[in-house]
């Protein structure tokens, strides 16, 4: 630090420091003043950060809001159009580059802590700031302080912060690991008159900043999601597709629009800057995919094109290689078809032989029917571990334990489960686990291969070209190790860095927040599609996510599609890929709605008015 010489001053009059100490009182009493030691909203700059004000707006002040949408620190003018991510108003600054000893960029830095441009969040292994604006990070229960009580944070509109205040409030007792971290702590009564059931232990919760815990803000929720502003004949769009495809945040869209206009290239090898940045990107998708499903490995995770070539890479490759003449393939009766072919495949192409773990009349497996499967010729056991037609959750933990008994290996169909539950790849035990990033409110053509790292080892590539090589002459190749060895040609890479934003807005809102909320979604729905005369209920086990199936008396399941579609509700009908279950409960098609966490009971209550209404005309009829 250079030390800056004081004036001389005339003698009799207060020294410099008492001058200051002076001033800082009188600055303290002014209206609208911080006061020592408080602590300013995530989205205003504290005092001596580089963001305090952009570059070109004059030097630094304590507490300046970072302008919404801007890039910090770039002289940029306010009406400048560029745009960067908004991740609870958090923008990023881009700083001058660190040089490598050869001269090249090393790497794009911020000037917010925690925070990457290159990969959209936070970076892996930085721990998150204790002022945080979101609800459910860790073990918090509340808004810090000076945070909007929502998840307006999370939204693509910025919200003007609360004036800050006088003095610092304590922070709450931090929640014991044992007390769930859900938002309806008591029973909550709906306008409809549907009455939440109150979370276990709710009276233990600790109250924060002397208030009860905040439900859940669902409307916060939504403003994150554009899409949900569409209308659909006049009216406003219902989304009641989601175990088809998910839609996504404002973050996730802002996320691939910046990668293509800041970071485009393709990946690993090239000696430039925008290659570095594409490949941090990139790789900091793949941690982030790493640490939501808890694999051990960063490098045991694969990026595809979705579950259904996840599932044929391993009957490809693993399967090529380990089942023959006379070995076994176990799935079970839920399987969509993208888990039944590739096996029907290799079993045909092997002489092996696929079996069939039965389903009770609710739709859940039988575990004891599954059990007599096993045997010594048993190679891989392959299930879902939610049903996209009936949303029956399957006990995948223990029918891998079963399956490992029997010295076979197994592997979980994710593409249902990703994003209404907590998934824990070490947990379930399986060998392989795959998902969809677009179930997931990610891009759709990215998925995830997870294998454990002695079993991707011990198999061969299932596809050949750039990106997998390391060596090539023409009497041999040597490939690269994992990942990259399933990684043929150039990736999606946009879409996967769209999937690690994807993956960021999931755990800002918080997996277990957003199973609470869809189960209660789920039981509502159940119980009052089924009151209405007419009804049945396609799938009725005791542990289901967010799929409502069925038929109705005196419609096509089409028929029942197209009355809702006509008051801008969207539900998928037909055979949903599943044929053979819906089959075993005796229909071709269903109706099905399925919900996520940005749905409502209102939107339930507006489905369910449009089939009583069809049901009553058919009747009078």
């Amino acid at each position: 630090m250079v030390n800056i010489p004081q004036p001389h001053l005339p003698a009799g009059l207060p020294d410099p420091a008492a001058l200051a100490a002076m001033a800082s009182s009188l600055f303290q009493a002014l209206p609208g003043q911080a006061a020592p030691g408080a602590q300013f909203p995530a989205n205003m700059a504290p005092p001596g950060s580089p963001l305090s004000s952009p570059a070109g707006f004059g030097p630094g002040v304590p507490g300046t809001p970072i302008p919404q949408g801007q890039i910090p620190g770039t002289n940029l003018l306010p009406s400048s159009p560029s745009q960067v991510l908004n991740l609870g108003n958090r923008a990023p600054a881009l700083l001058p580059e660190a040089q490598a000893g050869n001269g090249v960029p090393d790497k794009l830095l911020s000037a917010v802590p925690g925070y990457d441009p290159r990969v959209g969040g936070v970076l892996q292994g930085v721990p998150e700031a204790s002022g945080s604006p979101f609800y459910f990070v860790a073990e918090k229960l509340g808004p810090p302080q000076g945070a909007p009580s929502s998840l307006d944070a999370l939204s693509s509109q910025p919200f003007q912060p609360p004036a800050v205040p006088t003095a610092s409030v304590p922070k709450a007792p931090p929640v014991p690991k044992s007390t769930p971290a859900f938002y309806f702590v008591d029973a909550v009564t709906l306008p409809n008159g549907h009455v939440t059931p109150a979370t276990p232990g709710a009276r233990e919760v600790p109250a924060y900043q002397g208030g009860a815990h905040p439900a859940f803000d669902v409307h916060g929720v939504r403003r994150d999601f554009p899409i949900l502003a569409e209308k659909v004949h006049g009216k406003p769009l219902v989304w009641f597709d989601n175990a088809a495809t998910t839609h996504k945040p404002q973050s996730v869209i802002d996320r691939i629009a910046y990668f293509y206009e800041h970071e485009n290239s393709n990946i690993h090898r090239a000696a430039h800057d925008l290659a570095a940045r594409a490949t941090d990107a990139y790789e900091g998708a793949r941690e982030r995919v790493r640490k939501f499903i808890n694999a051990p490995d960063v490098n045991e995770v694969i990026f595809v094109r979705g579950t259904t070539e996840a599932i044929n890479l391993v009957a490809k490759s693993w399967g090529g290689q380990h089942v023959g003449e006379g070995d076994e393939i176990i799935v079970s009766h839920l399987e969509h078809h993208a888990n039944i072919v590739p096996w029907q495949q290799l079993a045909a192409a092997k002489g092996a032989k696929l079996r069939v773990i039965p389903v009770d009349d609710s739709g859940q497996v039988l575990l004891d029917e599954y059990r007599k499967l096993l045997n010594d010729r048993t190679k891989i056991v392959a299930v879902t571990q939610v049903s996209n037609a009936l949303g029956t959750v399957v006990p995948v933990k223990e029918i891998v334990e079963l399956a490992h008994r029997a010295g076979a290996k197994a592997l979980v169909d994710g593409a249902q489960s990703i994003s209404h539950m907590r998934v824990d790849v070490q947990d379930i035990g399986a060998d392989f686990f795959v998902f969809s990033g677009h179930k997931v409110f990610g891009p759709t053509g990215i998925g995830v291969v997870w294998g454990k790292r002695e079993v991707l080892e011990d198999m061969p590539p299932w596809q050949g070209g750039g990106n997998m090589i390391a060596d090539v002459t023409f009497e041999k190749t040597v490939f690269q190790p994992i990942p990259n060895k399933f990684e043929a040609g150039t990736g999606n890479i946009a879409d996967a860095v769209g999937l690690g934003a994807a993956i960021d807005y999931v755990n800002k809102v918080g997996i277990e927040n957003i199973a609470r909320y869809e189960h209660e979604l789920v039981v509502y729905g159940m119980k009052a599609l089924g009151a209405i005369p007419g009804v049945r209920l396609i799938g009725t086990a005791a542990d289901k996510a967010s799929v409502m199936s069925f038929v109705l008396a005196g419609y096509s399941t089409e028929e029942v599609g197209k009355a809702l579609n006509e008051e801008g509700i969207a539900v998928r009908t037909g055979h949903h890929c599943a044929q053979p279950i819906l089959r075993r409960m005796g229909v071709e098609t269903t109706v099905r709605p399925s919900v996520a966490f940005y749905n409502t009971f209102t939107e339930i209550d507006q489905m369910v008015a449009v089939v009583k209404r069809l049901a009553s005309a058919r009747r009078n009829g």
